[in-house]
């Protein structure tokens, strides 16, 4: 961990000139954090459990990007005096332009393949994970050995390319591997969810909730880019990015597993609710324009439009989240709620009633519907009413 961080912190230093533009103040910054966090994970699965491969993936994607820092930085600062770059700059920058994909692909493929326990499914998954390493090596390799200018260098050529059609062709086969395993890993995560046990199949449920994340940060860092800004949008792009990382480290760790739930839920509920209030808000934004426009011959009333739709937002927002959320409890959560609205409906029926019996009776049935259990007794003091109640599930 301390490796990857020093070789990143020396290729940042090394990094002043414009052919390594993604190292400035902001991206330098989340390079940092992206690297600390898969580095810092990665060193406490391993010290927990040195036999999960997960945690060594971890410390080798943290090496990567910290030797790729390293590499990429060295190239721009002999660059950037003007004078040849020499073999040893040059073999940098061929470095840095090809191992990204070692940083997109191994976490990916070999993280969904072996989760949470770091070994396969079953012995039927070992030509998957054969197809990701062929698929990663042949990427690299049609990559690495591409002639021409650099891609992030272009002022360097190649100087291990070999133009040839066996090149290409591995290329080829690697870029059509390398996503088709990903794809059967993520399969192969299925599979293991619907034959696991309760805390495996809660520690899948946080890795695919931070795989939820995201995509979802990945959805709203584009149209930020394309509406607002590009930096907030690769920011953000960089921030969500860590929740790989992040929840698969929760999950190994089997902290807090049971309030995945409680997580999914609100996020369900609050996304829901900010995309409807976003909506309504220009919505409301454009329309009031436009109706003002049109009754009073002016051409914009912008400010009292968007006072009007922002106290329709605080007007909406209660009643809209409690319909969203009873909407969610009702699709995804069917269980829970009819149990909520039978003790709703059994905590009603304590205000009418004053019969012990009759009430030792809706609660046997209460807790029978709603919990479920094998076995249901009921005792009452003998000074308070002399009742037992046995009834089997």
């Amino acid at each position: 961990m301390a490796l990857s961080v020093a070789l990143l912190l020396g290729g940042i230093a090394l990094s002043n000139a414009p052919e390594r533009p993604y190292y400035g103040l902001v991206n330098a910054v989340f390079y940092l954090a992206t690297v600390f966090t898969f580095s810092v994970v990665g060193a406490i699965i391993a010290s927990r459990q040195p036999r999960n491969a997960i945690g060594w993936i971890f410390c080798g994607v943290g090496l990567v990007m910290g030797i790729n820092s390293l590499a990429g930085g060295y190239a721009s600062y002999r660059l950037s005096g003007g004078s040849a770059p020499g073999n040893l700059a040059e073999t940098a920058a061929w470095f840095a332009s090809w191992s990204w994909i070692l940083l997109v692909y191994l976490p990916t493929s070999f993280l969904l393949l072996l989760f949470p326990d770091g070994r396969l499914p079953s012995p039927r998954w070992r030509p998957v994970a054969w197809c990701a390493a062929i698929g990663l090596i042949g990427f690299v390799a049609g990559t690495a050995l591409q002639p021409g200018p650099l891609g992030d260098f272009p002022k360097i050529t190649n100087p291990y390319g070999v133009d040839s059609p066996i090149v290409g062709a591995v290329g080829v086969a690697g870029v059509i591997l390398a996503p088709a395993s990903m794809v059967a890993s993520a399969v192969s995560l299925i599979v293991r969810m619907r034959r696991a046990g309760r805390v495996e199949r809660q520690q899948i449920k946080w890795i695919a909730y931070g795989g939820a994340v995201v995509v979802g940060t990945v959805f709203a860092s584009v149209v930020i880019a394309t509406l607002w800004s590009p930096d907030v949008g690769i920011a953000l792009i960089s921030l969500g990015l860590l929740g790989v990382p992040i929840f698969t480290g929760v999950a190994i760790a089997r902290y807090r597993l049971y309030d995945i739930d409680i997580v999914i839920n609100r996020t369900l509920v609050y996304g829901a609710l900010t995309a409807a209030l976003v909506a309504v808000y220009f919505g409301g934004v454009a329309t009031l324009q436009a109706l003002f426009r049109a009754l009073s011959g002016q051409e914009q009333q912008p400010q009292l439009a968007i006072v009007v739709s922002t106290l329709v937002i605080a007007a909406l927002f209660d009643p809209l989240r409690r319909r969203i959320q009873l909407f969610i409890d009702r699709r995804f959560y069917r269980s829970k709620y009819d149990a909520r609205k039978t003790l709703e409906a059994f905590s009603a029926t304590l205000r009418d009633e004053t019969d012990l019996r009759s009430l030792n009776d809706h609660l046997v049935e209460v807790v029978a519907e709603t919990m479920q259990p094998a076995h249901v007794s009921l005792w009452l003091r003998p000074d308070t009413m002399d009742v037992k109640e046995d009834v089997p599930g």
